[in-house]
C-alpha cells in the first residue's frame, strides 16, 4: 500500500480537487492524507486568537466569512442534488460547531479543536466528491488512530494497533482518505503534530503499516539543489539519503520538514517528493541509499543568532560545556551549530524568546558576545572522512565573503557555515556556480 499526501495548495480549489484523480489511482491500494484547503488554517488561527482574547464578535465575524467561502466552494465542487446537499450540511455542521465554541469558555484546548476543523472539512468534502462521481472510498478518522504521548511524540505502536483493524474491516476497498496534522494527545484531547504537520502524518502512517512508499505531493517538482527563489538554473535532486534530506530540510529546504523524515527512515520506507502540477516528473526519491562522491544541494537558514562565550576557566576544565548546555536546556532552546577552542565556545540558536535570560546566566562563565542577523549556509553531500577536496571547494567559493563559524565533521553529510544574512544571496549564488 502507498501513502499519498497532498498539501493545502493541492486541495486549494474545487478544480484542484477534481484533478487529484489524475494522480490517485482508485484501483491501487492507497491511503490519501489531506491537509486543510489552503488559507483555512491561517483563518482558523486568527479565529482562535480572537476567541482567546475574548473578542467574541471578532471571532464570529471571521467564522461567518470563512463559512461563506466554503459555501461557494461546495457549490463549485459538487453537482446540484443530494451530494451538494450533503456538502452544505457538512459546512453547516462544522461552522455551527465553531460558533458554539465562541459562546463558551475558550481555552488552549478549544484552540486545538478549532485548528482541527480544516482537515476534517477537506477530507470529508473529497470523500463526498468521490461519491458524486461514483468512486468508492473509505474515510478514516485520524482522531481514531493518530496519537501522541505525554512527551508529544507519536505513539507508532498505538497507531498500528488502531489503524490496521480499520483497514482490515474494509479489506475489499482500495482507496482510503484521512486527515493530516491532527491527532489526540495522551489525555484523549484533540491535538496536532505541530512539526511537519501532514507530511509527518503520512510518514507515521507509512511506518505504522510498513507501506510500500510515502509520496509527498506539493507544487514543486522535488527538492532542488539550491533555493530557486534566489538562484537561477536550479534543478531537482533525483535521489537523496534520509540523512541528507533531513539536513537539507533542517537547514532551510521548505518542501519538507526534517521531523517528517524520521519515522520513514526508522522503518526504511522510501519517501518520494512529487509535483501535482507535473505528475510525470520524477521528483526526489529519499531512501536509505546514498549516491557516493557527490555534492547534492545547498540550503540556507535565516534568523540565526550567534553567541560566543569567552572564559579562561575553560582551559583544561571538565564539565564546562555541560553547564553551558544546561542553561539552554532549562530555557528549551535548541542549538544549531557549535565550535570550540581552548578558551571560548561559539554556538547558534534560532529561537530567541529567552535570549536575554540565557545571556544573563552565561555571564557567570565569562564574557558573552552576540551576533544577530546571521544565516547558516549548509552544503549537503558526501563529506565522509575518506573524501578530500570537497571542503576546500566550498571554502574557496566563499573566499570573498566573511565567515563567522564553520561546522565540519559533525556528520558525513554536510558542512555548515555561518555568515551575515546580508551576504546570503551572494553566498548561495557563488556556491552554486562553483559546485554545480
Amino acid at each position: 500500500m502507498k501513502i499519498l499526501k497532498f498539501g493545502g495548495t493541492s486541495v486549494g480549489s474545487p478544480e484542484r480537487i477534481t484533478k487529484l484523480l489524475e494522480i490517485i489511482n482508485p484501483a491501487e491500494q492507497q491511503i490519501v492524507v489531506l491537509s486543510a484547503v489552503s488559507g483555512t488554517t491561517n483563518s482558523l488561527v486568527e479565529i482562535a486568537a480572537k476567541l482567546l482574547r475574548d473578542d467574541k464578535q471578532g471571532g464570529l465575524s471571521l467564522i461567518h466569512d470563512l463559512k461563506e467561502s466554503y459555501q461557494r466552494f461546495v457549490i463549485e465542487l459538487l453537482p446540484e442534488g443530494p451530494f451538494r446537499l450533503e456538502g452544505e450540511e457538512l459546512i453547516d455542521y462544522h461552522f455551527n460547531f465553531l460558533a458554539a465554541l465562541a459562546n463558551d469558555l475558550f481555552t488552549s484546548i478549544e484552540e486545538k479543536v478549532v485548528l482541527a476543523q480544516g482537515e476534517l472539512i477537506s477530507t470529508t468534502l473529497f470523500h463526498i466528491y468521490l461519491k458524486s462521481i461514483g468512486v468508492a472510498s473509505v474515510l478514516l478518522p485520524a482522531l481514531d488512530f493518530m496519537k501522541i504521548d505525554e512527551d508529544n511524540e507519536p505513539d507508532i505502536p498505538f497507531i498500528t494497533s488502531h489503524l490496521q483493524p480499520l483497514l482490515n474491516a474494509a479489506a475489499d476497498q482500495t482507496l482510503f482518505i484521512t486527515q493530516g496534522f491532527i491527532c489526540r494527545n495522551t489525555f484523549g484531547e484533540v491535538d496536532n503534530l505541530r512539526r511537519g504537520g501532514s507530511d509527518y502524518t503520512a510518514s507515521l502512517i507509512g511506518a505504522a503499516i510498513l507501506a510500500e512508499e510515502v509520496q509527498i505531493w506539493t507544487d514543486i517538482d522535488g527538492m532542488h539543489n539550491n533555493d530557486p527563489r534566489i538562484v537561477k538554473g536550479t534543478r531537482p535532486i533525483a535521489k537523496l539519503s534520509f540523512d541528507e534530506a533531513a539536513e537539507l530540510a533542517y537547514f532551510g529546504a521548505k518542501i519538507l520538514h526534517p521531523q517528517s523524515v524520521f519515522p520513514a527512515q526508522r522503518y526504511k520506507i522510501p519517501v518520494r517528493l512529487l509535483n501535482t502540477m507535473e505528475p510525470k516528473a520524477f521528483g526526489t526519491l529519499i531512501s536509505a541509499e546514498s549516491e557516493p562522491g557527490k555534492i547534492k544541494s545547498i540550503a540556507a537558514k535565516d534568523g540565526i543568532t550567534a553567541i560566543k562565550i569567552h572564559s579562561s576557566r575553560m582551559l583544561l576544565a571538565y564539565g564546562f560545556l555541560r553547564r553551558v548546555f544546561e542553561i539552554f536546556e532549562r530555557y528549551k532552546t535548541p542549538i544549531d551549530m557549535i565550535t570550540t577552542s581552548e578558551v571560548a565556545v561559539s554556538l547558534t540558536i534560532d529561537f530567541t524568546d529567552n535570549l536575554e535570560k540565557i545571556v544573563e546566566e552565561l555571564h557567570a562563565f565569562g564574557t558573552v558576545e552576540l551576533d544577530k542577523d546571521q544565516s547558516i549556509v549548509c552544503v549537503v553531500g558526501d563529506f565522509g572522512p575518506e573524501k578530500h577536496g570537497y571542503a576546500s571547494r566550498v571554502l574557496d567559493s566563499l573566499k570573498h565573503i566573511p565567515i563567522r563559524m564553520i561546522s565540519y565533521g559533525g556528520s558525513n553529510y554536510n558542512i555548515s557555515l555561518l555568515i551575515n544574512t546580508q551576504d546570503k544571496t551572494e553566498a548561495l549564488r557563488s556556491l552554486h556556480n562553483r559546485l554545480f
